[in-house]
């Protein structure tokens, strides 16, 4: 991982404390924790057949595809809900419809799409970040269902910040809650109510994309946790389990990316990811290379070589969709969107001309300069 990569700390060794958080797990007894997991949902555990055990926010990905069946294993019996994704693809309505079938409820919230294209302008032309308003609604939609329906625990996926690196206290952290929604949910500095008088979004917009009060949370006694704090947590085996439960991949490599097993349901995320790599330096490719490597299925040398291959290329498609189709509903042209790209790009990181302009080869792609 650069050491450009946002809250990601080295050691004397000059190792990330990704890797260190990763061999950590050699020193705790997963079974110790499967009690514990079991222990916390009899607690929660719905004691009639009136409501549901638990919740689950899904996406259809192989992660939350992978979350549900593991609960059904144990006997839970989980609401699902949906925080619809901006620009649902074909494979992203499929592999829904594939969780539903698994034998669950599941609610799926669509938030109003005229604001949404607004909020997707908004975080992509202000913030660098088309994806503002997924990542804000996947972590609240769940929780005011949570409220909604009177169901306390909410079983989130992985932490974010001790797959990929991140503050050492928050790696270790166990519970997801309004603290680490507004410091690594996404919200990129921008808070929600920060949008009110944007071309012309008002309050009342904004109620999917905002946490409920501590009030209402604490009548219902909501808790977030991470089912990878209990069993351990790994992409790759969690989509060989999916797949054996009908969860559908592509048909070749994600564009941007090295695999062809995530990153399915939104055809913005080709940009989203793009500006990672125009901010900091790497891309999806780079995260998943790096998870191989700490696992022991990939080389360093074979993953600086994937790296090169498909890290940072210019997003013209995602999962087969031309990017002016995917602009189209946010009012924007492929030259205004690579203007927007010019203005985010960290040019410290990425070669240019002798008059300070960015050099591209013929397909928009840029030089990054080893540092």
């Amino acid at each position: 991982m650069p050491h450009s990569k946002p809250d990601l700390m080295l050691n004397e060794e000059g190792v990330c404390n990704a890797c260190t958080a990763f061999d950590a797990r050699n020193e705790i007894d997963w079974e110790v924790r499967k009690k514990e997991f079991l222990e916390l949902v009899h607690k929660y555990k719905s004691k009639d057949t009136n409501s549901w055990d638990c919740i689950v926010p899904v996406s259809g990905g192989k992660d939350s595809t992978y979350q549900v069946i593991r609960l059904l294993q144990l006997g839970l019996n989980p609401l699902c809900v949906t925080a619809t994704t901006c620009d649902l693809s074909d494979i992203g309505r499929k592999n829904i419809e594939n969780i539903k079938n698994l034998g669950v409820d599941l609610v799926e919230f669509s938030p109003n799409p005229v604001v949404r294209r607004k909020l997707n302008r908004i975080g992509l032309t202000k913030l660098g970040d088309i994806s503002w308003p997924e990542h804000v609604g996947i972590f609240t939609i769940p929780v005011r269902a949570a409220v909604q329906f009177g169901v306390p625990l909410i079983v989130w996926g992985e932490n974010s910040q001790n797959e990929y690196g991140g503050p050492a206290a928050a790696a270790e952290h166990n519970v997801l809650n309004r603290r680490w929604l507004e410091e690594f949910g996404g919200l990129l500095g921008m808070r929600v109510e920060d949008m009110i008088g944007l071309e012309g979004i008002e309050s009342r917009d904004l109620i999917p994309y905002s946490y409920p009060s501590d009030e209402e949370l604490s009548r219902v006694g909501v808790t977030g946790v991470f089912l990878g704090y209990y069993f351990p947590w790994d992409g790759y085996s969690n989509a060989l389990i999916s797949q054996a439960h009908g969860f559908t991949t592509y048909s070749k490599t994600v564009e941007g990316s090295c695999v062809n097993y995530e990153n399915l349901d939104n055809y913005q995320t080709g940009i989203h990811d793009y500006f990672k790599y125009l901010k900091f330096g790497f891309g999806r490719a780079t995260d998943i290379a790096c998870l191989h490597i700490r696992r022991g299925r990939l080389s360093r040398d074979d993953g600086l070589q994937i790296v090169e291959r498909h890290d940072g290329k210019f997003p013209w498609t995602y999962l087969g969709k031309p990017l002016a189709d995917i602009l189209k509903p946010l009012n924007m042209s492929v030259e205004e969107f690579i203007a927007v790209c010019d203005r985010f790009t960290n040019k410290k990181i990425f070669l240019r001309d002798e008059s300070g302009a960015l050099v591209k080869d013929a397909n928009g792609n840029l030089t990054k300069i080893n540092m």
